[in-house]
């Protein structure tokens, strides 16, 4: 996703979550991850200390892991941030 699209992708996420919601919220995360095991630890990371609920599901052939998050999140920019510290990891897809 180049920066305009990213941008505006953001900007529209952002005004969903404020328009759908009362912050803080539980927020439910998605991601299709290949299954290498330092992928999916860095994901873990960036979700470490926030009480969250994480469940993986490795696909029928193992190549691939589905990681469902379940969080509380502060506000929709708390949301945004996380999903751009999980797009910096190469490979995963954000559902």
């Amino acid at each position: 996703m180049d920066k305009n699209n990213s941008d505006s992708f953001y900007k529209n996420l952002k005004d969903q979550l404020a328009e759908t919601s009362v912050w803080p919220a539980k927020y439910m995360y998605k991601f299709i991850v290949p299954s290498l095991p330092e992928k999916l630890d860095k994901i873990s990371n960036i979700f470490d200390g926030l009480g969250a609920i994480i469940d993986n599901k490795v696909s029928s052939k193992g190549t691939y892991t589905s990681i469902s998050i379940k969080v509380t999140m502060k506000s929709p920019d708390a949301v945004i941030e996380k999903y751009k510290e999980v797009g910096e990891i190469d490979g995963v897809i954000s559902l």
